[in-house]
């Protein structure tokens, strides 16, 4: 009977970054940040690196809650919470109780 294997999670990660010296760290972040360019939103937004950290996250809020029509896009307001939420995450804002939560 074939056994199914277990996926890896945080904690995996985390003892493999316990090996890692500051080079390799930097090594780490510096391919994360080419990898994508959600790594490098992430990042500036996190050190409030250049003119305006929001520029991407603004661009793909209005893509999703203005579309084209002329490109017959469509919208998804779903689509458009989701950078809002990157960039809490980004910036290591907690989430704030609403009224419901009390």
């Amino acid at each position: 009977m074939a056994t199914k294997k277990n996926t890896p999670n945080w904690s995996d990660v985390k003892a493999k970054l316990a090996d890692f010296d500051r080079a390799g760290l930097i090594g780490l972040l510096q391919d994360l940040y080419a990898a994508s360019k959600d790594n490098q939103a992430f990042l500036h937004a996190r050190f409030a690196l250049g003119g305006d950290v929001l520029k991407s996250y603004k661009a793909t809020i209005d893509r999703w809650l203005c579309p084209d029509v002329y490109k017959n896009q469509d919208y998804s307001v779903a689509k458009a919470k989701k950078p809002i939420a990157d960039y809490k995450k980004a910036i290591g804002q907690l989430r704030i109780p609403t009224q419901r939560d009390r």
